[in-house]
């Protein structure tokens, strides 16, 4: 267990970190390329939805011949698209490389893959909170690889900065190997209790799967609205670059103790009940932040608050599908929950951009995060966890 562990977070921690810097190249790429803002926000807009799209064929892939070949394939793709984002000499190239490639990347090295392996791995008793020590990598990543991102573009510039990282991208490839299965050595499928007709069918009819969904929309467009806008939001405050990558990285640092402590309390706890005060915390800490004036400090104190609350659905929204439906299929589900989540980082972020280059500030996009907080704070709450009741022999779970 502790050798899927380590890979598995090392993976998420290189996958998570590398993207969770993209906010900081939105200026010095827009204004050295003298392209529009909602250009840089389209391409990364995009690359949240091909994440999601692509996300689904390739869980279903995943458990089909296990993660690793999965996970090679999109450590390849990762440094293909990095490289392509440095090189890209139009805005149509840029989101072709920057969106649909590096996209399907992140769904071929992320937490629908590497959650797949813990749930077939580790016992239904840890499973929780193994996917909560998982998304807690994933969130030092993005504490540690933000401020590196920073200097990295401060030393070579922006450009040169991205090569560096399609080299960190081609690591994962080497992690893989700490996470191949027993069962798909062979390269046979393995025998399952039910088909992917039949997983998606009892899903789709299942209203707290929707439920799940819908709640999984709202953390999209959250975290990525926040995650790609809040430099430039610093910046046309008048606040020093160090700020932006500052609070970043508080957002990464805060979410390591946010995510492990949320996969804990998910092995005692209701999990509807730990996303609903998820979501509602966001909407409130979003409020504080609107009403106070703006300073480092301010910016500090609500990137550490929302930080805490980033990834913690994370942990808590797997295992509830893992605890409703069993992990045969548990990539391809959790692949289509993330879906909804990418739809949501879709509008986050191009709304972002949209509705500033319309009025010059991001205030409408700060008022629809907060009503979308609360909304997905209700929807929760009527979510099921129990084991789907089936007529015939259960999927183990």
């Amino acid at each position: 267990m502790a050798q899927i562990l380590l890979c598995g977070g090392a993976i998420v921690t290189l996958s998570m970190g590398i993207r969770h810097g993209f906010g900081l190249w939105l200026q010095p790429i827009t204004q050295d390329m003298g392209w529009t803002r909602e250009s840089f926000s389209l391409a990364i807009a995009v690359q949240n939805l091909s994440w999601g799209i692509l996300g689904i064929f390739v869980g279903i892939l995943a458990d089909r011949i296990g993660a690793f070949k999965v996970l090679i394939g999109g450590s390849i793709l990762y440094a293909l698209g990095l490289v392509g984002m440095a090189l890209s000499p139009t805005s149509t190239i840029f989101l072709l490389t920057a969106g649909v490639l590096i996209g399907a990347a992140q769904a071929g090295t992320t937490y629908a893959v590497i959650y797949g392996v813990l749930g077939r791995q580790i016992p239904v008793a840890q499973r929780s909170w193994a996917m909560g020590v998982t998304a807690a990598a994933g969130s030092f990543g993005q504490f540690f690889m933000v401020p590196v991102e920073g200097g990295l573009i401060a030393q070579f510039g922006w450009s040169n900065a991205l090569l560096v990282l399609a080299v960190f991208a081609l690591l994962i490839a080497g992690l893989a190997f700490g996470l191949r299965e027993p069962g798909f050595s062979s390269g046979t499928p393995i025998k399952r209790d039910q088909t992917v007709g039949q997983a998606l069918k009892e899903a789709w009819s299942y209203p707290s799967f929707l439920l799940l969904m819908a709640g999984y929309f709202v953390c999209g467009f959250q975290v990525m609205f926040i995650g790609v806008h809040m430099p430039s939001y610093l910046k046309d405050f008048g606040m020093a670059p160090h700020v932006a990558s500052y609070s970043l990285a508080l957002v990464g640092l805060f979410n390591i103790f946010g995510t492990y402590l949320a996969g804990n309390l998910g092995q005692k706890m209701p999990k509807r009940y730990l996303l609903s005060g998820i979501y509602s915390l966001r909407s409130v800490a979003t409020v504080c932040f609107l009403l106070a004036p703006l300073s480092p400090w301010s910016v500090y104190i609500f990137c550490a608050a929302m930080g805490f609350l980033w990834l913690s659905t994370v942990p808590l929204t797997n295992a509830t599908i893992a605890q409703i439906f069993g992990v045969q299929h548990l990539s391809m589900l959790g692949g289509f929950v993330f879906f909804s989540h990418q739809i949501g980082s879709f509008l986050g972020v191009w709304l972002g951009g949209y509705l500033y280059d319309i009025n010059g500030n991001y205030d409408m996009v700060w008022y629809i995060s907060i009503g979308l907080g609360i909304f997905a704070a209700l929807v929760n709450l009527p979510v099921r966890e129990s084991a789907i009741a089936r007529p015939s022999t259960a999927n183990a779970a």
